[in-house]
């Protein structure tokens, strides 16, 4: 049996449904056995500032997408599998296609490319944005809420800003965490 991985489109906030009715659908189906293996709603922990406290959540971040190892030479399961509630199909046309090994790898780290990605470290995560000295932010959270200000220095190994702010005609340098803003005012 040739388990490669496949990308099923499902209805959005039913990805965990899905996963659990598949796993539920191996356990049932008479001859199924090795021709599902895993299944992953890919996630990625995200660090939030709420209320000046910063928190660690996870979210998904392909909503209305699951992955799944499955063997789809068995052409019955493909169409079993979209029979299942809340799954809308398989990603590629006119038949399913499956994901490369770089690709699979890209979706179990979580995406470079989104903003507010987290890695995970011994130290616990670590937000990754992307500053530039001179850049003009809005402080979205704690006592300057609602300022704007321009970066004058970034400590990535604090996930510190130190950002200038006006305050009373005067111009005053604040230390940020970088949750505390945000990139691209206008």
């Amino acid at each position: 049996m040739s388990l490669k991985w496949y990308v099923l489109r499902t209805y959005s906030g039913h990805e965990k449904k899905v996963k659990a009715n598949i796993e539920k659908f191996v356990k049932s189906a008479e001859g199924m056995d090795g021709c599902i293996g895993q299944i992953n709603v890919p996630t990625i922990q995200v660090a939030e500032m709420k209320n000046g406290k910063k928190r660690v959540v996870e979210k998904k971040f392909m909503p209305g997408y699951i992955i799944a190892q499955l063997d789809l030479l068995r052409e019955d399961l493909i169409f079993r599998i979209q029979e299942i509630p809340s799954v809308s199909g398989f990603v590629g046309r006119p038949a399913p296609q499956p994901l490369t090994e770089e690709e699979v790898r890209n979706l179990m780290q979580g995406d470079a490319s989104l903003e507010g990605e987290t890695e995970e470290t011994q130290e616990g995560p670590v937000t990754r944005m992307l500053f530039q000295v001179g850049e003009q932010v809005k402080i979205v959270d704690g006592p300057f809420a609602n300022f704007t200000g321009v970066i004058d220095e970034i400590m990535p190994e604090k996930a510190k800003l130190r950002v200038r702010v006006e305050i009373f005609g005067q111009a005053t340098p604040v230390d940020l965490d970088y949750l505390q803003v945000a990139s691209n005012v206008s």
